[in-house]
């Protein structure tokens, strides 16, 4: 293995809360998520914000990789830990395919504090 895919991450996937008639609503369930921990990716900064008008708001970005001929179960809802650190996954993952097969898979992954 590279020397480059040494991290692991946790996926939290949280599902729909349901509303007061039974009915799935847009909202997630984080504290009911569940988590799945990935071996061998790559997670590296990414462009960042900072936005300072009536209070400090930091995005933080980060990109996630996997090696070659790697699929991980990673979802847009889904929200990924690593080094400790929560972010959302931005926009759709992204699998790179060569041959009809997936070749790596990639995802952008945003925090914003303040």
């Amino acid at each position: 293995m590279s020397g480059m895919f040494m991290q692991s991450v946790t996926i939290l996937r949280a599902p729909l809360v349901i509303d007061k008639y039974g009915n799935p609503s847009s909202v997630r369930d984080w504290a009911r998520a569940t988590t799945t921990v990935v071996n061998g990716v790559s997670v590296q900064p990414s462009a960042g914000t900072e936005i300072d008008a009536d209070r400090q708001t930091v995005i933080s970005g980060w990109r996630l990789f996997t090696r070659t001929g790697v699929d991980i179960d990673l979802l847009p809802t889904d929200r990924v830990v690593s080094d400790g650190v929560t972010a959302e996954v931005d926009g759709e993952v992204a699998r790179f395919r060569l041959s009809g097969r997936v070749h790596h898979v990639e995802a952008q992954l945003k925090r914003v504090t303040g």
